[in-house]
């Protein structure tokens, strides 16, 4: 699933290519990527038609495009799930659409905005706005202090100016969980995936497992720091591909991948002590460690 240097990348993208466009048509080619608009693909496509793109916000791995309006009052809304792409289709573009097209919005300068998704996991909706419970922007891109009400949960990432950090090393240390669970918890901290989390605690040498009402300040703050530089230096070089199922707006994957430490490295050299990388089951996935720099914590207590 993409992580916040994935959706980031996607949603410069949108800002550099659609903003200031007017929908002049939708076409919901499989309704199941509207499900969560009222209304079905009528509805939706009523809804976004006629509607200018003012901005592309994202919150975590949340992202959505406020729309103009006199009041301010509704968003486009996208889920991206496991496989969902936005693509800028260029004005008398020749080459054919995806085959997964999904929806398709004709903007008023004749290119067009494709949702593409394969294993249509992911949606699209036009959502109503709250405001933010702090009063702060509700994410990077926008001044706005709202959210599409669906997203009003997620809390601020740590690429958010707004995040009160020492807020949030206080409410890790008062979990009673394992560290990567916190670290994902997208309630607590929003962006932080499985792919960015195992590599700030290899970075951090932080097991997953460790309990998080067992770290001291010092070692939150250190897998926060961590987690920070590992999605900032991704997001330098457009996030992590692994297949043609992530790429940005234009249809280009990101390169981090070829950057990471542990993460999908079962078996190489960790590369700072030269141990073999283990994988873990954990909660259907895998985490990955270096089993020197990463200790496991003795009877689930450290």
């Amino acid at each position: 699933m993409p992580e916040l240097p994935e959706v980031e990348t996607v949603r410069d993208g949108l800002a550099r290519h659609v903003l200031g466009r007017t929908v002049a048509h939708a076409e919901v080619l499989r309704e199941y990527c509207v499900r969560h608009h009222a209304g079905g693909p009528q509805g939706f496509a009523e809804a976004i038609t006629g509607r200018r793109f003012e901005a592309a916000v994202r919150r975590g791995k949340f992202l959505w495009l406020l729309l103009d309006d006199t009041t301010a009052d509704a968003a486009l809304m996208a889920h991206l799930g496991m496989s969902g792409q936005l693509l800028v289709r260029e004005a008398g573009a020749v080459a054919p659409p995806s085959p997964h097209l999904r929806v398709r919005l004709v903007l008023d300068d004749g290119s067009e905005l494709h949702y593409v998704d394969q294993r249509t996991f992911g949606h699209l909706a036009v959502t109503p706005l709250v405001a933010t419970s702090d009063g702060a922007p509700g994410g990077r891109g926008s001044a706005a202090p709202v959210v599409p009400g669906p997203a009003a949960h997620i809390a601020r990432d740590l690429l958010d100016p707004s995040l009160d950090r020492a807020a949030l090393v206080t409410a890790v240390r008062h979990r009673r969980t394992g560290l990567k669970r916190a670290l994902l918890d997208q309630r607590l901290v929003s962006g932080i995936g499985n792919i960015y989390a195992d590599e700030a605690l290899w970075r951090a040498q932080l097991h997953y497992a460790r309990p998080t009402d067992t770290l001291r300040r010092v070692d939150v703050e250190r897998v926060l720091d961590s987690a920070t530089e590992v999605m900032s230096a991704a997001l330098a070089v457009g996030g992590t591909s692994f297949d043609a199922l992530y790429v940005n707006v234009n249809g280009q994957s990101g390169y981090f991948g070829r950057s990471l430490a542990v993460y999908g490295q079962v078996g190489r050299p960790c590369p700072r002590c030269g141990s073999p990388v283990v994988r873990d089951e954990f909660m259907n996935r895998s985490s990955f460690t270096c089993p020197t720099c990463q200790p496991r914590p003795r009877n689930g207590r450290w």
